[in-house]
Order: C-alpha cells, then structure tokens, then sequence
C-alpha cells in the first residue's frame, strides 16, 4: 500500500499547476478547435511528464532516459520536425493571389516590426540577444519558426515560446480584432478594394518558388533551411506530376508530425521548468510581439494610404502576419461587419502568404545576427 501512495504523497503543487494546464490546452484544442493537433497532444504531454518520477521524462535520480527526451532529441534538437512540418505548409498554400498582387509583398514584411520592436523592449527586462530574439520571433505568428529559432539561440526557453506562439496562433480571431480596432475607425475598414481578376501561369507559379529560395540565399542564407522546406512543399503542389505527394504533405505528413512535435515539447513543460516568473514574462512579451506585428502592419498601410488615390483598407497590413489562413479569413470578418458588401479576401490572402515567407527570411536574419 506503500507504494501504492508514494506517488500521491511525493506530488509537488506545482506539478498540479501544470496537470491543470494541460487539461486546459487539450479542453482548448478539443472544445475550441485551437490547433487541435498540437494544443491536445502539448496538453495530454504536460499531463504525462508531471507525475513524480514519470519515465516519459529522463529522470535525476536513476538516469534512464526517458521516452519524450529521446524524441526531443530525434525531432527538435535535430529541428526535423519543424522543417517537415513546412514541406505540409507549403504544400497547402497558394500563391496566386499573391502573385496577382505582389505589391502584399510589402505587407508581409512590414507586419514582422513586432518582432523587433519586441526584441529590442526584452532587452530592457535583462533578456540577453538571443533570448529577446526569440521571444521576437513569437510576433510572426509561426510555429514552426520560433521553435526553429528559439532552439538554435535559446533552447532553455524553448518550452513557454513555443506553447505562447501556438496559444497566439490559435487566438488570432480573438486578439487580431481587437489589435485592429483599437487603430482603425469604422470607415478606414470599410474601405473597398477593387479585384480585377487576372491568371498566372503555371510557369510562373514554378518559378516563384525557386525565385524565392535564391533571394534568400542571397540575403538571409541562415533562412535556407525554413524556405526550402516551404518551397519545396509547394513545388509539390504546383508541378502537377506530384500530386499524390503534395495531398499526403497537406494532410498526413503535416498532421502526423504536428503531433508528433506537440507531444515531444511537453518534455520542457515540467514544473521545474515551466512555473517560474520568466515564464510568465515571456508569455507577456509573446502577446506584445503579436499585437504590435498586427498594429505595424496596419499603421505601415495607413502610411502608404497617404500617397495613394486608390485607397487601401489598412487591415489588409494586418494580414501580413504568418498566421495563414486564419488570418485572412478574420480580415474579411471585419471588413463585412463594417459593410457587408465589402470583399478584401483576395488581398487578404496575398499579405497573408506573404507574411509567411516574410516570417521564415525574418527568422533567418535573426539567426544570422547571432550565430
């Protein structure tokens, strides 16, 4: 009977503190439909690693390696899982829209000024470069990228990055609306855009691709990793001989290793780890990173509006954040609730993808600043 309740007596509070949030992030996934394939097996993670003396974790005591850490090690210090993960990504997005458009190209960029904004104030908390860049990097509203980045420069803080830039992810219908708002009236996202519809090639949508992966070659070759992943997903989907492999990288690939990647972090979730004010702090810091990529992606088309006949509905900068395609769709959102025949969805989708590819060249910069 001893034994029975040695792990009910040696349960630490904060080992119940972090239970609890895992039961939270799968009720999240599961109830909400926050990125379910990596908020529900994160939450069912947290859950499994603390229980006192759990073997999904290595333990201090014994040195038997635990099942989670071996994963660790295969999938993310390896940083695999993050690159298969944007093969399935860019084997899901479409660039026509982009291409019909590319002055969204602007957009994307400019909706990554959080990132740096952000880096610059985590300075001031103490945070060394490396540590505030990639606490930044959460701003892009990419996954996959932060945890990319943060393992390369700060692996110690791998754990509350990457559960603060898959929480914003999922949140972008709640805190992308209020970020909007708070600087825009009613009558700017009202603002109509004209679409005239115009085709693009096939060879043109081979080409951007490749044309993308030797730009950033040229200026970010730190990127190369994150790009030509992308890339390479979405020549899959647009050379028209690959087809079978581009619907399993949309689905199956990136599904499966979603979870796998969801699963293998909870092993930085532990209560030791995770329960600390630095934490919190960072948590803060990953909110204010992707409102203020929000609010500069906004501000910067307001900016533009001032040189222009054509006006453009500010919120269209909003979308230039890598959160795709939630994010185009809660532009549309707005801008129909502020005229219900007002339709930006196209524009929306091209700053949206272009915020994508701005997000992973923003990644690599950085990597390039600091390694």
């Amino acid at each position: 009977m001893e034994i029975l309740l040695e792990g009910i007596k040696s349960i630490t509070l904060g080992q119940i503190i972090m239970i609890c949030i895992g039961a939270l992030l799968m009720y999240l996934g599961i109830k909400k439909e926050y990125e379910p394939t990596l908020l529900v097996p994160m939450g069912l993670g947290a859950i499994l690693v603390n229980f006192p003396g759990s073997a999904m974790v290595t333990q201090v005591v014994g040195g038997e390696k635990g099942v989670l850490n071996i994963l660790f090690d295969a999938g993310i210090s390896t940083e695999l899982f993050p690159l298969l993960i944007f093969i399935g990504i860019g084997a899901m997005i479409d660039f026509g829209p982009l291409l019909q458009n590319p002055f969204m190209l602007l957009f994307g960029a400019a909706a990554q000024f959080g990132i740096f904004f952000t880096l610059a104030v985590a300075t001031l908390f103490g945070f060394n470069m490396q540590e505030a860049a990639s606490i930044g990097i959460i701003g892009a509203a990419d996954g996959p990228t932060a945890i990319f980045v943060a393992n390369e420069l700060a692996s110690n803080l791998l754990g509350p990055i990457t559960v603060a830039a898959y929480s914003y992810m999922a949140l972008v219908p709640i805190i992308q609306p209020l970020a909007i708002k708070a600087v825009t009236t009613k009558k700017e996202r009202a603002i109509r855009m004209t679409y005239k519809a115009s085709g693009v090639s096939k060879t043109t949508k081979l080409l951007f691709p490749v044309v993308i992966c030797i730009i950033a070659g040229l200026i970010a070759p730190a990127s190369l990793p994150l790009v030509g992943f992308l890339m390479f997903g979405n020549i899959l989907r647009e050379c028209g001989v690959l087809d079978r492999l581009s619907k399993t990288a949309q689905n199956e690939l990136v599904n499966l290793v979603s979870i796998l990647l969801g699963f293998t972090i909870s092993v930085k979730m532990t209560a030791d780890q995770f329960l600390n004010i630095q934490t919190v702090i960072i948590i803060a810091f990953g909110l204010l990173a992707f409102i203020m990529d929000s609010i500069g992606g906004v501000l910067f088309a307001k900016f533009i509006n001032l040189f222009r006949k054509e006006k453009i509905n500010p919120m269209i900068g909003a979308a230039g954040i890598s959160a795709f395609p939630m994010s185009a769709r809660v532009i549309q959102k707005l801008a129909t609730e502020a005229d219900k025949q007002n339709f930006v969805l196209n524009y929306a989708v091209g700053a949206n993808v272009a915020g994508q590819i701005a997000s992973v060249i923003a990644g690599g910069l950085i990597l390039a600043m600091f390694k």
